[in-house]
């Protein structure tokens, strides 16, 4: 249901009271406006700088008062079918009369054609009115209402414009999650900085909304650069996710398929969890979000689950996107010390991952299983669970191929099969650093560095399969007791391992 069909059905149901929750009073107050004209309802709105306004015509004499208990008097004595907006009144609900006095005259509204609407940028209320108040939120501008933006802001005259039509739709598709005076700053700032509005100006507006959605506190937009190319083995996960490449198209849907869930991504640590949730966005050529769990704790009363309910609507509105979740059990990472903080914040994010509708990819990682309690990994709210582990030696060839190239090196320079054979038990941070501590090395002794150099650099490490060798085992087991997909070739994978024990020789 739209925000304009939702808001009529409360007003003829004679809810009373309302509180729109929404950073963009002005695009909120043109939407109210619409709704009262439509359905001949008179519309005032108050403040406690200009008092009553007449927000829509026809609405009778305006009523007079600056103090809020006086304003709170004045809507109980208008007559007629009419909806008083109250802008910024949440600021006066520290006032024990004001309060009160709301309560009482929402409860007399009952009995007439009256409505009360709060707007606030938050969703907070004290305990007294959170039985007598509707919360409604207001939605982001979508893609049409930004596009109507650009358009007025390209029909000042002066602005040269030299857009395609796909590149508008890019242009607007990079702007969504952005508030509209956002967006219009954003759009200003691209035709200013160069003069002309074209194509080129999209990675302007996308780098300019990250600086935006960083401030949102808990959400980092990430420039998606990385390919398959660039993660090494993994083939069982690859092949999962090109089969559902095309997933959030139009073509699927019409198909009948539904969008992907998620994917949960559990293992030993550095074997590429978060690299693999970067890869995503890049193969699916789509918006990466990351959810930073720790930034969702507030010090004050309700700020946390305010926090995640913001960042989770922010990405809703980015969709189709990929939500990252970063060490999922860090949302529970406080305890029961919080007062219940973290296991509400914990709690919101599982229902919405189990009822969003909107097209969110969500991508979990996990190191701690021991500390994920069993609803998280459950059917419905991820579509697999892929277990990442050490690397085997066809995945340590692949790794090191990558990780050479990365650094402008020829892989066939180096004897990588030797490599691969004396790394075994190492994770793919693990082989990277053995890289970049052997060009260090080279670096210095001025000369290019060699096979021998890396495989110097392996032995002078200390594995994490053996400086964690019992937590380690123990996420092992977690696989092999079918908890979890492989997100390897299991049969390679069988053929090489089959569990057994590690034997790695750390040339001591």
């Amino acid at each position: 249901m739209s925000f304009e069909s939702e808001l009529d059905v409360y007003l003829r149901a004679r809810f009373t009271l309302m509180l729109l929750v929404t950073p963009e009073e002005e695009r909120a107050l043109h939407t109210v406006k619409a709704v009262c004209e439509r359905t001949q309802r008179a519309c005032f709105t108050w403040d406690l700088a200009d008092g009553f306004q007449a927000l829509t015509d026809g609405g009778g004499p305006v009523p007079s008062a600056r103090d809020p208990l006086a304003a709170l008097d004045q809507v109980d004595k208008v007559d007629g079918s009419v909806l008083f907006v109250l802008k910024d009144f949440h600021d006066c609900w520290s006032n024990p009369q004001v309060k009160r006095k709301l309560r009482s005259v929402a409860q007399r509204l009952k009995f007439t054609r009256k409505s009360i609407l709060v707007t606030s940028p938050s969703s907070k209320l004290p305990e007294e009115l959170k039985d007598d108040v509707v919360v409604v939120e207001f939605p982001s501008p979508n893609a049409t209402e930004l596009e109507d933006v650009l358009q007025r802001l390209t029909q000042t005259p002066g602005v040269k414009v030299n857009l395609t039509r796909l590149g508008q739709e890019k242009l607007v598709q990079a702007a969504l999650g952005l508030t509209a005076a956002q967006a219009q700053r954003v759009f200003a700032k691209a035709i200013v900085s160069t003069g002309t509005l074209d194509d080129r100006d999209i990675d302007l507006v996308t780098q300019e909304k990250k600086e935006i959605i960083r401030e949102s506190e808990a959400l980092e937009f990430y420039a998606v650069t990385e390919t398959p190319d660039d993660v090494g083995g993994l083939g069982v996960l690859k092949d999962w996710l090109r089969l559902r490449e095309r997933a959030f198209t139009q073509e699927a849907r019409d198909y009948g398929l539904p969008a992907p869930k998620g994917i949960a991504l559990i293992g030993v640590p550095g074997t590429g969890k978060s690299l693999t949730a970067k890869m995503i966005g890049g193969l699916w050529r789509l918006p990466l979000l990351r959810l930073d769990v720790g930034a969702l704790f507030g010090s004050l009363v309700g700020e946390s689950e305010e926090r995640v309910r913001r960042a989770l609507r922010l990405a809703e509105t980015v969709a189709p996107a990929i939500l990252w979740i970063d060490e999922l059990e860090k949302a529970l990472a406080h305890g029961g010390l919080d007062s219940g903080t973290s296991t509400r914040v914990f709690g919101t994010i599982l229902t919405w991952m189990q009822e969003k509708t909107a097209p969110c990819f969500v991508v979990a990682t996990a190191n701690a299983i021991a500390d994920l309690p069993p609803e998280v990994l459950r059917k419905g709210r991820f579509d697999e669970i892929f277990f990442l582990d050490l690397p085997i030696l066809e995945e340590r060839k692949e790794i090191f191929t990558v990780h050479l190239r990365k650094r402008k090196r020829l892989p066939q320079d180096f004897d990588i099969a030797r490599l691969a054979r004396e790394s075994e038990g190492y994770v793919g941070a693990e082989l990277e650093q053995a890289i970049i501590d052997a060009m260090y090395v080279g670096f210095n002794a001025g000369r290019e560095f060699t096979t021998d150099d890396i495989s110097a650099a392996l032995r002078r490490q200390v594995p994490l399969s053996i400086s964690q060798r019992e937590t380690i085992g123990a996420l092992r087991n977690w696989l092999r007791e079918g908890r979890a997909q492989s997100a390897s070739f299991q049969e390679m994978r069988e053929a090489e391992q089959q569990f057994v024990p590690l034997q790695i020789d750390l040339g001591r």
